[in-house]
Order: C-alpha cells, then structure tokens, then sequence
C-alpha cells in the first residue's frame, strides 16, 4: 500500500478500532492527508521554510486523523463509495477541509483542552504507558515531573493527567469523569506521555536516572 494507496479492505477493521490494521491504513492514508495538507498551504499562500513547512503539515496531519477517528470515527464511517468518491479521495478532501479551517482559526495550543494529537504508528492500548507509570514511581522524580506539568497545562490537562498517571485511573474511569469519548482520551494519554518522557529526560539525564530510581 504505497503512494497513498488507502486499502478499503481494510476499513472495517479499522472501525473495528484494530490495531493492526489502523497502523497499515494509517501509514497508508498519511500519504495523502500530508499531501492534500500541502497543496493547501501553498494556495494559501504560507511562507515558511522547509523544516517550518514539514512541521506544519505533520502538525495539521495528527488533528485530520484524530477528526477522523473521533466518536468512534464518525468522519470515517459517512464515507459513501456510491457517492462518486473513493476512499483516498473522500479523505484527501476532509484533509483539505481541516486544513482550511484550522488556518483560519489559527494553530491551536497542543495544551488546550482540545488535544490535537493521535498516536499515529502505536497501539491504542499505548503498550509504553505501564513503564511510564514505574518511572513516575520514584517520588523525586514524579514531584519535578508534576511541578512542570502543572505550569504548562491547562486546569482540565493537568486533571487529565493526574487521573491517568498519578491515579492511574482507565480509559474507561476517565471517560465517565470527565464526559469525554475514548479517542480524545487516548489522545491526551498519548500526548502527555511524549511530555512526561521529555521531561524526565530533561531533569533526570539518562546517566543519573537509574540513581533517581534506586
């Protein structure tokens, strides 16, 4: 499946939230989202530099997919193959779409409590988030962690992030507490993780983690 080739054999075990096959479609239909992506911001007219662009266009890219797969991928699910377009194309336009209306509402903040972020190549279950919970365990480490975190989150992230990672509450438990659908969980449990990783490797480098951990 390369050159953007999206398999429609593989849709309904992507509805079927499979792992396996929404990380093949993915792969498959990142091609064509980052493309449409681009070609809409050259007729907008943005000027930015190479790596500037690329940045840009994985940024918007990570919020198409997650419009796609939000509310149990209700974007996804209206696609009609009766209605003239392909797969690839109906989600080359909703790419397009997107990519206008975030242009003209401007880029929103990755700490909002709107997440933008989809874990694109990982398992929704996020197999990495039980060692994340053993390093938040060392109790100098998880003070820092939280005290940075609670600067730079939104009130609602950082319950977010207390609950999922302090708590160690489920999906399940933080969709009921907050009103919120599983995918916008995952997203915010993906995004955090990235963060909380990053930091942990900014305050504890790698040669002094294991000391922290003892």
């Amino acid at each position: 499946m390369s050159g953007g080739v999206v398999d429609v054999a593989l849709l309904p075990a992507v509805l079927a939230r499979e792992p396996v096959a929404m990380r093949s479609f993915i792969r498959s239909a990142k091609v064509v989202v980052e493309a449409r992506i681009a070609r809409t911001l050259v007729r907008s007219g943005r000027r930015h530099g190479d790596r500037d662009a690329r940045q840009e266009v994985a940024d918007i890219a990570q919020e198409v997919f997650l419009h796609l797969f939000d509310n149990d991928s209700a974007v996804l699910r209206s696609w009609d193959p009766h209605r003239g377009l392909s797969l690839a194309n109906f989600i080359g336009l909703v790419s397009e779409r997107d990519a206008v209306s975030i242009l003209r509402s401007g880029r929103r903040s990755p700490w909002t409590d709107d997440p933008t972020d989809f874990a694109l190549e990982h398992d929704l279950s996020d197999a990495s988030t039980p060692s994340l919970h053993r390093v938040l365990h060392s109790r100098e480490m998880l003070l820092k962690v939280v005290d940075r975190l609670r600067e730079e989150l939104s009130p609602r992230g950082f319950e977010l992030f207390v609950r999922l990672y302090v708590d160690e509450a489920t999906v399940d438990e933080v969709c009921a507490g907050f009103a919120m659908q599983a995918d916008a969980v995952y997203a915010w449990r993906s995004r955090l993780a990235k963060r909380v990783r990053s930091l942990v490797d900014e305050i504890f480098p790698p040669d002094s983690t294991s000391d922290s951990l003892a």
